[in-house]
């Protein structure tokens, strides 16, 4: 594995430990009434990404 391969997977794993913090901060600041609708509509999201993909 040379130099930049190590370190392009370097900087993605840092991307998505950031977005994750991102992500975690959030959903504990927010009131839960939005965190449960929130919840209540991911299933939607993941149907919608998955119809959008196989196009």
């Amino acid at each position: 594995m040379d130099y930049i391969a190590l370190a392009a997977a370097l900087v993605i794993g840092l991307a998505v430990f950031c977005a994750t913090v991102v992500c975690v901060v959030a959903l504990c600041r927010a009131q839960r009434t939005d965190v449960v609708a929130v919840v209540r509509e991911l299933p939607e999201l993941a149907h919608t990404l998955a119809r959008r993909r196989r196009r």
